[in-house]
């Protein structure tokens, strides 16, 4: 049996913290080092029992990982990556990928010139139920994918933002939370040609949007929507129906995504399945429901499995750096769509 494989972990906030109580949990893995300049990762390192470095050049020059997780702020992300790539070493990238396309497309680079994966950790992709929504569209269940109907909308509290930066621009809901949406949107529908938007910020005035709707047209002809806002009494997102995470109440019954083609239909995180009886039936008849069975699985903890696959070369990244840069690209279109009131297309990565 091999050794586990050495990882150390960059940042030690609360989304790395989560990557550690997974490690804990994965025979082939074990955390080696943490990478945190703040006062309270020497104490944490102390409690997993690692050395703790305030750099990450120390820890790559004493040898001591065999791959690193980085978590990061989101401005660190693509330099921790790069230094780590320059030393052999995988990674797995909390997303987003970076915070501007240039340095995603100088981190694809790297990872390609220099033979080193990268992992960029847009992890509901690793949830089982995703994975069998996406095998049910891969083999054509619903057939030509017609109509998307994406929903985030929900009341994030008013002490949310009591933190000055989530006041500011770039903090919005785009790229903190739809962002997560429109990953999952690719994914599963495929790349998008061309998006229109609209922004508001019109309950707090803040300097970021509040609510948004965006028009998606799909490279494979399907047409979508997604409606978002972080303030609303509404159950209809990820976080309150998917059950992901237990710090949100869940609303089980309520979906987030409803996809349509002319076979079939599916709603998420339930993974009905509708569809008629025999092909060519109509509005006159019932249209029959089966729930679609997946094993559940905690997302984090089956990408850190995939991550370990992949650093021994067993496997390639289910979200590569250059996959997770289009999903940067696609809301780079987005706000440039809802500034200029001009339908926009995602860049080239």
């Amino acid at each position: 049996m091999k050794q586990p494989l050495r990882i150390a972990l960059v940042g030690a906030g609360i989304m790395g913290r989560q990557h550690v109580q997974h490690l804990h949990t994965v025979e082939q893995a074990r955390l080696c080092a943490i990478v945190d300049p703040g006062p309270q990762a020497a104490d944490f390192a102390g409690e997993c029992q690692v050395p703790c470095f305030g750099e990450l050049r120390p820890l790559l020059e004493q040898g001591i990982a065999q791959a690193v997780i980085i978590a990061n702020p989101n401005t660190e992300h693509v330099r921790s990556a790069l230094m780590c790539i320059e030393a052999g070493l995988p990674v797995l990238l909390e997303k987003p990928v970076g915070v501007h396309l240039d340095e995603v497309r100088e981190l694809v680079a790297a990872a390609q010139r220099n033979g080193v994966p990268v992992l960029v950790g847009h992890h509901r992709r690793h949830n089982p139920l995703i994975v069998r929504a996406h095998q049910l569209l891969s083999e054509g269940a619903l057939g030509r994918l017609t109509t998307v109907t994406a929903m985030w909308q929900l009341q994030k509290p008013d002490s949310y933002y009591d933190v000055a930066w989530r006041r500011e621009p770039g903090a919005g809901l785009l790229l903190t939370n739809l962002i997560h949406d429109l990953d999952l949107l690719r994914h599963l529908c495929g790349e998008v040609e061309q998006v229109q938007a609209m922004t508001s910020n019109g309950v707090r005035g803040f300097a970021n949007e509040d609510s948004a709707v965006v028009l998606l047209q799909f490279a494979n002809g399907a047409l979508g929507s997604l409606t978002g806002s972080d303030a609303v009494a509404a159950p209809w997102s990820w976080e309150l129906s998917a059950g992901e995470n237990p710090v949100y109440p869940r609303q089980p019954d309520q979906p987030c995504y409803l996809l349509a083609g002319t076979r079939g239909a599916l709603s998420i995180p339930q993974l009905k399945h509708w569809h008629y009886a025999e092909d060519g039936a109509g509005w006159h008849q019932p249209l029959l429901q089966q729930p679609e069975p997946y094993a559940a699985e905690q997302a984090l903890r089956q990408q850190l499995v995939h991550f370990v696959e992949v650093a021994r070369g067993q496997a390639a990244p289910l979200v590569s750096a250059a996959d997770a840069g289009r999903t940067l690209a696609l809301y780079e279109a987005i706000r440039a769509a809802a500034e200029s009131g001009r339908a926009c297309r995602p860049a080239a990565i």
